[in-house]
């Protein structure tokens, strides 16, 4: 029976179209910069939000009307939920999704009932992904909302919870690469500290880092070749979390050796958490070679929290497209870790979510391209940097250059004149002219 009776697939109507359930700018067979719209984006639904998102808050409990889940943890429940979420995923039209072990399937009295479970749920994800097509982008463990993490996971006090969620993360792989996954993500939610009176700072990072070569390892026995990534994010839930933005997780990885094995999975609303830009975390991590995969949301700047609200600034969608078509993106994708607000409850609304993230998307891919083909940007900064394509400028990057050398040369030079003008304002107005 299905779960979603009035809603065919969503299909593209252009940009004329009043229609609510269909894509107006999404053509996932247009052709842009000589790669589809389909592949360019590689959108993903995201479990958690979609499948398990209540509506809850601080203040409440959940609103969603979901008619398909009867509330329970039983795994038949979860095999029900995941039929579901394919059908949802197959009738929009994107090609790819993502999971927590325990989003999917129920966490049992013991590790091998988890385990079980999670064996359970994965049988009818293969069988569905078989039927539909759609592929797994990436798969995580959960190692944050059990109380058995509550100092952490990999930088626990305690060595068991370090040892649970090693076990955690085996299983997590296992079932990964059995689903044909095609990254595998670490956040690391309670991987930080709240005060430096009772952390051991040092030793606390030591044992991340140990435990990510501990599933490199694991990953080579057994044959998964997809991408480790890592998702940066600065606070919440604890006060100081060790990957709080890309350039930490980026110091993290090379101080132990684990740029060969590991990338960025960047969020939008951690980059502002960060005090950063999306576009400024997506540089960052492309200029090192390390943008592996995004998280497309947006925060709210007003409530200063993690509210991970559905990506429909078609200004923004456009900054973070000239990342990916500047740096690429495969085998990452355009994941929608986003939630419908509490106040949209019922099913329908899913689609007119995912619909209006989708369609910012693709208007963003569209004006990027459009950006690059003419060039103006980077002609300004080709000539706002000339100064180092010859003489001093070309000594100095080519390493040809000394202190001596830069002395004797401003000693003969004198008083050097003012740059070209920033152009900010200019600049701006340029971009606004493609929007």
């Amino acid at each position: 029976m299905s779960a979603f009776p009035e809603i065919k697939k969503i299909r593209f109507e252009g940009p004329d179209s009043k229609n609510p359930l269909a894509f107006r700018f999404y053509d996932e067979n247009e052709m842009v910069e000589g790669k589809s719209m389909k592949d360019h984006l590689r959108f993903s639904v995201a479990y958690w939000h979609t499948m398990r998102g209540s509506g809850s808050d601080p203040f409440g409990p959940g609103t969603m009307v979901r008619p398909w889940d009867d509330g329970s943890e039983s795994v038949e429940n979860a095999c029900n939920r995941a039929r579901v979420a394919f059908e949802f995923i197959e009738k929009l039209g994107a090609p790819y999704y993502a999971f927590h072990d325990r989003d999917v399937a129920p966490e049992g009295s013991s590790l091998s009932e988890s385990n079980k479970n999670l064996d359970a749920v994965a049988k009818v994800l293969k069988e569905e992904q078989e039927r539909t097509g759609v592929k797994l982008l990436w798969g995580t463990a959960n190692l944050f909302s059990n109380p058995r993490f509550m100092h952490g996971a990999s930088t626990s006090c305690n060595a068991d919870a370090f040892a649970f969620a090693g076990a955690q993360v085996k299983k997590a792989l296992e079932v990964t690469k059995e689903l044909g996954g095609e990254n595998y993500v670490f956040w690391g939610g309670r991987e930080g500290y709240q005060t430096l009176l009772n952390t051991d700072l040092k030793r606390e990072i030591d044992h991340m880092g140990r435990f990510m070569h501990l599933a490199v390892d694991y990953a080579k026995k057994i044959g998964f070749t997809g991408q480790f990534l890592i998702e940066p994010k600065p606070k919440e839930p604890t006060k100081h979390q060790y990957d709080s933005d890309a350039a930490a997780c980026i110091n993290f990885l090379r101080a132990y050796d684990l740029t060969d094995h590991f990338k960025l999975n960047i969020e939008t609303n951690h980059a502002t958490l960060a005090g950063h830009t999306m576009a400024h975390e997506l540089e960052y991590a492309g200029m090192q070679g390390l943008l592996g995969s995004i998280d497309a949301n947006t925060g709210d700047l007003m409530l200063g929290w993690d509210t991970d609200q559905f990506p429909t600034n078609v200004y923004l969608a456009t900054e973070v497209m000239l990342s990916l078509l500047k740096y690429g993106l495969s085998p990452g994708g355009v994941n929608f870790d986003a939630k419908v607000r509490r106040e949209s409850f019922e099913p329908i609304d899913l689609f007119y979510s995912h619909i209006g993230g989708m369609d910012a998307f693709a208007r963003g891919l569209k004006i990027a391209a459009a950006i690059r083909a003419d060039g103006e940007f980077d002609k300004f900064l080709a000539q706002r940097y000339n100064s180092w394509d010859e003489g001093i400028g070309a000594q100095i990057e080519s390493g040809q250059a000394d202190l001596a050398a830069l002395e004797t040369y401003m000693l003969e030079k004198g008083e050097i004149a003012p740059n070209a003008s920033g152009r900010q304002e200019m600049l701006e107005g340029l971009f606004n002219r493609y929007m």
